[in-house]
């Protein structure tokens, strides 16, 4: 047998746990995909649409770490595999439960049951960074439990757009979550305090943070800080002036920023705020650690 032959043979169980996955999770990732493109799934798993750029991207990390895949040594000790088959069990369990939210979980938890069966420990560090990309855009029922808690800032948005309408001299009342322009009501929403596109400015922080290679722990600190502070801000403004074009009687403007292309340009612009934030506090860094350049000494005549 030469090298090529068995080099061939030796890909086989790869070849056939890939495609046997890939039988079993095409439909669901497409179902994923679909759903975040044309907005047909469920509000709550839509918080997910993130996965739109992570999950390529973890593809993308993969695939061009394949040779240092094969280049560990396959697992031997007995922990990491009793690990990755107690992982494995649990997926499919979950695959074949009749619980949307299982389903879409058994697909992380059984390829880091296969990272740890095939290749223990190392493995899984290898591929930690693509599975915690799949995780985190993997839907689930998180955002409808964070509702109840994202009320105070569905009434500080809502009395600070209230506030700002008053400025410009309109008409506003405001009710908790509730503002009343010209018999006209604005609610602001869970979905509209922008806990969604906080989830999507996460997540996007740590491509980010990944693809520029920031380690710093301050540095990171603070870009976390200004996400949030950028995602409030935006959604204070989104929702001044989505009250006005509602409280005036333009619901052509208002259909468009909320539900149509304006709201994805909106929250473009915010993603290239979070771009520029990052380049600053990297600009300011850099400006603030430059190593100190000592001075030559000129040696001494006749030295």
């Amino acid at each position: 047998m030469t090298a090529e032959t068995s080099r061939k043979v030796s890909f086989s169980p790869t070849i056939a746990i890939f495609s046997l996955l890939l039988i079993l999770y095409a439909p669901l990732l497409f179902h994923w995909f679909d759903g975040w493109l044309n907005k047909s799934i469920s509000i709550e798993h839509e918080y997910f649409s993130h996965g739109l750029l992570g999950l390529p991207f973890a593809v993308y990390l993969c695939w061009t770490g394949r040779d240092r895949w094969r280049q560990l040594p396959d697992a031997t000790r007995p922990a990491p595999q009793i690990l990755g088959l107690s992982l494995l069990i649990l997926g499919v369990a979950c695959y074949l439960s009749n619980l949307t939210d299982l389903i879409n979980l058994s697909l992380p938890i059984i390829l880091a049951g296969l990272c740890l069966g095939f290749k223990g420990s190392p493995g899984l560090r290898l591929r930690g960074f693509p599975l915690a990309l799949l995780l985190l855009a993997t839907p689930n029922e998180i955002p409808y439990l964070l509702t109840p808690y994202t009320l105070p800032l569905q009434s500080f948005i809502a009395g600070t757009a209230g506030f700002v309408l008053t400025q410009l001299g309109m008409n506003v009342r405001v009710d908790q979550i509730y503002l009343f322009v010209n018999d006209r009501i604005v609610e602001v929403a869970p979905y509209c305090a922008g806990l969604k596109m906080l989830f999507t400015s996460f997540y996007v922080g740590l491509l980010l943070l990944y693809w520029t290679g920031q380690t710093s722990r301050k540095t990171i600190a603070l870009f976390y800080i200004g996400i949030v502070m950028i995602s409030v801000t935006a959604n204070i403004i989104r929702n001044t002036f989505l009250t006005f074009f509602h409280g005036t009687g333009q619901d052509a403007a208002f259909q468009w920023l909320h539900d149509g292309w304006g709201g994805d340009v909106y929250s473009t612009a915010m993603l290239g705020l979070m771009v520029v934030w990052l380049r600053s506090l990297e600009a300011w860094t850099a400006e603030n650690h430059e190593p100190e350049i000592e001075p030559e000494i000129e040696p001494e005549p006749g030295t």
